[in-house]
């Protein structure tokens, strides 16, 4: 009895007691928390503070100076959204994405140094992502070095005016591919947000982007051979067809493969004004073979979006056996450079860098998580790599020769 008429008098004086705690130690002690990972509250020797690491509101020692309850309710708040925020993109297993990844993946040297007006424009042309352009100008390069003279540099004018073109010519590739999947894109996850599809650029707009493209791709052919000219004239449709094949066969990867490496054959064309089948035409190949690797991957990351829409790839067609059929793929690529090489005459550092060159591509193929965006889309970028060794190994061979 005598206990309980204690606690009652403690209780009466606490509520007659007013809180003395000042504004700016308060906001303080709420800036200076920092919360612990959720795993404290259920391990087994968790400290019993649930915020060890956060700053006391007023010392104990002085009367009736405590947290209430709702103040811990407002850290409790907190400590949840700040590590909801920060944990995010730790969690990208590319099966589901927040907003916060997006706007993080999304925003890049465009969002910051470009016009306002600009800014759709320069993602129309995927200037943000620039694998693209390295994908499709390595085979340029790769046929132009191999055009070179036995012991001497490519020819760097040319090197510099096929970079020029995959720049411009990806750009309109994927102009005209957003204007003709822009009701596709709206219902992919990953595509959405695209400035045709979400409205930021008009159909119209668009299709004038688009010349603009390709009047300056125009001034850059002018420059090659007549040989060149038509030759890479006739690329174009490809091209404009290829958005379509998703929609006809679950071959689009090989299609692709035609269209980007296009460039293994014009850029033998533009130095030698012609194309020697025995070098360039295993060197087409291995190009169509790789971009069946690195392009099966990279469509994994839109299977579900796709068997809902409708639309067939590789990822789909070769499904569990995605492995077997990209490892086949890139034995063929392999060889293929091997013969064009031997065929070109080419001294032994190029036989070194492709063999390094092997076991890039065997990496990707044996290590990819086919299930996982975020690793298809890092193996599918890690190419550049692949396209760059080849790109040395042609160089050093050349130059030995």
């Amino acid at each position: 009895m005598a206990s309980f008429w204690l606690v009652s008098r403690a209780s009466r004086r606490f509520l007659k007691a007013k809180p003395s705690l000042s504004l700016s130690r308060t906001l303080f002690a709420v800036s200076t928390y920092q919360p612990t990972t959720a795993t404290t509250t259920t391990s087994k020797n968790s400290n019993p503070n649930a915020y060890p690491n956060g700053t006391q509101l007023g010392p104990f020692t002085q009367r009736h100076r405590w947290t209430p309850s709702c103040v811990e309710f407002d850290l409790r708040l907190v400590a949840h959204i700040s590590s909801s925020s920060s944990s995010t993109g730790a969690e990208k297993d590319g099966n589901q994405g927040s907003n916060d990844v997006k706007v993080e993946v999304e925003a890049s040297w465009i969002d910051l140094y470009l016009p306002r007006q600009a800014r759709p424009y320069a993602k129309l042309a995927r200037l943000d992502r620039p694998i693209g352009t390295w994908l499709l100008a390595w085979p340029c390069m790769w046929s132009i070095t191999l055009a070179a003279s036995p012991g001497h540099l490519p020819d760097i004018k040319m090197m510099t005016l096929f970079g020029c073109g995959a720049l411009l010519l990806r750009g309109a590739g994927c102009t005209i591919n957003d204007l003709l999947d822009r009701d596709i894109d709206t219902m992919v996850e990953r595509t959405k947000l695209r400035p045709v599809a979400s409205g930021l650029l008009t159909p119209f707009q668009g299709i004038c982007f688009l010349g603009f493209q390709l009047l300056l791709g125009l001034g850059i052919l002018l420059q090659l051979n007549n040989y060149s000219r038509v030759l890479g004239a006739s690329s174009l449709l490809l091209v404009f067809s290829y958005p379509l094949m998703k929609r006809l066969t679950f071959w689009p990867q090989a299609y692709l493969g035609l269209t980007f490496n296009w460039g293994a054959l014009l850029g033998w064309a533009a130095v030698k004004g012609s194309i020697d089948p025995a070098i360039v035409l295993p060197l087409y190949l291995s190009g169509v073979c790789w971009t069946l690797v690195y392009d099966t991957i990279y469509a994994h990351q839109d299977k579900e979006d796709d068997l809902k829409v409708g639309v067939k790839s590789t990822a789909l067609r070769f499904g569990d056996s995605t492995k077997e059929w990209i490892t086949g793929f890139g034995i063929v690529c392999i060889s293929s450079l091997a013969l064009s090489g031997y065929n070109a005459e080419i001294g032994w550092p190029y036989y070194a860098f492709l063999a390094a060159a092997s076991g890039q591509l065997a990496w990707q193929i044996w290590t990819a998580d086919l299930s996982s965006r975020v690793d298809c889309n890092r193996k599918f970028v890690s190419n550049k790599w692949f396209g760059a060794i080849i790109f040395s190994g042609i160089l050093f061979g050349k130059l030995s020769s």
